[in-house]
């Protein structure tokens, strides 16, 4: 990379730590426009920087170190992110948009760069000791040495925030804009059923709800957005995430073995549809995002002219449509409209129009099809293609934990293909990748890289327990503890030691948008040990947690996956063992505990054909089932036969 001489140049490096050119950011496209698509702003650039623009999703240890710079100097984050550094790579000023010049309260990026520029030149040496200092600030939060154990209490401080900061009347949490945050609800849920406390699972509900009415999810071809701008969420930031897609399939599939309502079911089976015609690659992969904007306008492809649907469907359909969906003439999103369900009451439509309410369910069905293949001619928006193992990972784990949840055998398969692509494409020489594209695989997987393809095996082993899916969620878990575990501090680091050195190795445990990759180490490891009875797992999530204990102790509602961990460290949970000759009583058993919501307890098949130490003692061969039901290190006595094994389960002391 070319250097400017430090005395003669304003400094060296303009970081860009933002999408690539065609991706999927609304705002890095407005910025890109403005500014570095613009002459005059390009020659300020070249005339005295060396600007370095970064895919923030191939490279998250770049963009995690200066967003936390960004955090540091702002108080806030946000793409597309702007760093300025010295030649030494210390960065010294950060922001997120920049409009060309200044408006509306944003400085624009000219200003800065002549500020910065004279600043530079004139007192060089108070940025360098700034740089020094904000470095130094960076490391230190790096080094902060292992706590003691986190208590029961930060269990419960975090439901309160969350309680605390829920939207009574539209759920979600705080103020707009309100994003999904899957894991808060992953969270709830499991509080829930762990202290039998209706109120959290209360608060879930109304948050999936309302996302369901609004217009963040897309009423017309699946698919949910990335966040909403307002309280009602109906207008959303139209980029589609595959991570969101991901947690939420995965929180659909808790909500619905929790509720057993089928409204839940209906939307999982959409979402997978979704994934299956548009953000799957036909070597099983799945890509990344897909754009908000699409000829230049965000949400274009996703929003509809009220006169548009009268011309697409019969007009009883259309005015039924129009109805349900609140479509009106005046829009309700810049003159066009967001179909949502928000304050719609089908029992009063259906009676008005002398319908029952399966037979308009059918009607509006028979209309979305016609109207989204109607949208399909449309010009699409940008399709970010890259595939990354963890985002690969976290769909993998949710997709097997749908089929078991819906009964949905094709979501398994779905999770096998993609689990395949990850085995063959994105490992080389032994070594696991973070991205794959056009044949290209590039980059040494991340910490979130092994955590999640961790949690995707635990996930498939739940849906078919096949012990070789245990045996490669250890192996994952030995190169997850050999390539990133911080030997004096705790935890794990970001980057494999091996990695390329930036300048300083990060180690994250607060949950953003996606959990952060300790957390979901934290929360895989728990389940791990209780699968093999290996005692060391359980002690690998309890070390995690202390290593960020001080931080939980500050603010637990930012560690909340990593308290799931820690809940089913206090919960115990079971672990439920069969054996025998019996495939089909075994098949009957499995869906049996798989239809209840049991969040800490596993189900292991005693397989003869792979003897492992923690089942050989429960092998039996001369009877057609049986069953061993074990919990905290104690277990009862085998229960013979598959009606005393279901009667046995499903005794509400068993279930405590």
């Amino acid at each position: 990379m070319r250097k400017r001489n430090a005395k003669t140049s304003l400094f060296s490096y303009l970081l860009g730590t933002r999408k690539a050119a065609k991706a999927t950011c609304h705002w890095c496209h407005v910025m890109e426009a403005e500014c570095f698509e613009d002459r005059e702003v390009a020659e300020k650039l070249n005339q005295s920087f060396v600007s370095i623009k970064v895919d923030r999703e191939e490279r998250p240890d770049i963009d995690a170190l200066f967003m936390n710079v960004c955090q540091m100097l702002t108080g806030h984050g946000g793409w597309p992110l702007n760093v300025f550094l010295t030649p030494d790579q210390k960065p010294f000023y950060a922001g997120t948009y920049f409009p060309k010049h200044s408006k509306y309260g944003h400085p624009g990026l000219m200003e800065v760069l002549d500020q910065l520029g004279r600043l530079y030149r004139n007192e060089q040496g108070k940025i360098a000791a700034y740089a020094v200092k904000i470095t130094a600030a960076l490391a230190a939060n790096t080094r902060a040495e292992t706590g003691g154990s986190v208590g029961e209490g930060a269990i419960h401080k975090a439901y309160q925030q969350l309680e605390q900061s829920f939207d009574s009347a539209y759920g979600g949490f705080n103020q707009a804009p309100k994003f999904p945050m899957p894991h808060q609800l992953m969270f709830l849920l499991r509080y829930s059923s762990w202290l039998d406390d209706k109120k959290p699972l209360d608060m879930v509900l109304k948050t999936m709800e309302s996302m369901a009415l609004g217009g963040i999810w897309d009423h017309i071809g699946g698919g949910f957005s990335r966040y909403a701008t307002d309280e009602k969420w109906l207008v959303p930031h139209f980029e589609k995430m595959l991570y969101d897609q991901a947690l939420m399939l995965y929180a659909l599939s808790d909500v619905y073995e929790m509720t057993k309502d089928g409204q839940w079911k209906s939307i999982a089976n959409r979402l997978a549809a979704f994934i299956r015609r548009e953000m799957t690659d036909e070597s099983g992969g799945f890509y990344s995002a897909i754009d908000a904007d699409s000829e230049g306008r965000e949400g274009k492809y996703y929003l509809w002219h009220k006169a548009e649907v009268f011309s697409l469907l019969e007009h009883q359909d259309a005015e039924l449509f129009c109805r349900v969906y609140n479509i009106i003439d005046s829009g309700n999103f810049e003159g066009l409209n967001i179909p949502n369900l928000i304050g719609t009451d089908f029992r009063e439509i259906a009676e008005e129009n002398r319908l029952s309410e399966k037979e308009l369910h059918q009607r509006l069905a028979a209309s979305i099809e016609t109207l989204r293949l109607a949208r399909e001619k449309r010009v699409y928006p940008h399709l970010d293609d890259k595939m990354l193992t963890a985002w690969n990972a976290m769909m993998i784990a949710a997709l097997a934990k749908a089929s078991h949840a819906f009964h949905e055998p094709e979501m398994l398969d779905a999770a096998l293909k993609a689990i395949h692509f990850i085995e063959t494409r994105l490992r080389k020489n032994g070594r696991l990748y973070a991205r794959f594209r056009d044949g290209d695989v590039r980059y040494a997987a991340y910490l979130d890289d092994y955590a999640c393809l961790l949690w995707a095996y635990l996930e498939l082993y739940a849906a078919n327990p096949d012990p070789s899916y245990l045996d490669r969620a250890e192996q994952i878990s030995t190169e997850l503890d050999a390539r990133f575990r911080d030997g004096e501090n705790g935890g794990f680091f970001f980057t494999a030691a091996d990695s390329e050195p930036l300048l300083i190795r990060q180690k994250q445990g607060f949950d953003d948008a996606i959990p952060s990759g300790n957390s979901i180490a934290a929360f895989c490891f728990f389940r791990l040990a209780k699968l093999t009875g290996k005692t060391e797992y359980s002690q690998k999530a309890e070390a995690i947690l202390s290593a960020f204990q001080q931080d939980i102790e500050r603010y637990p509602g930012g560690f909340l996956m990593m308290l799931q961990a820690l809940m089913g460290l206090v919960a115990g949970g079971k672990e439920i063992v069969v054996s025998g000759t019996s495939a089909k009583d075994k098949a009957c058993f499995r869906k049996q505990f798989y239809n209840t919501f049991r969040p800490f307890d596993v189900y292991v098949d005693a397989n003869p054909d792979h003897p492992r130490p923690y089942w050989q003692d429960k092998l039996d061969t001369a009877h057609a089932f049986v069953l061993y039901m074990c919990e905290q290190f104690t277990c009862r006595k085998p229960v013979y036969g598959i009606e005393a094994a279901l009667k046995e389960l499903d005794n509400p002391k068993t279930n405590q």
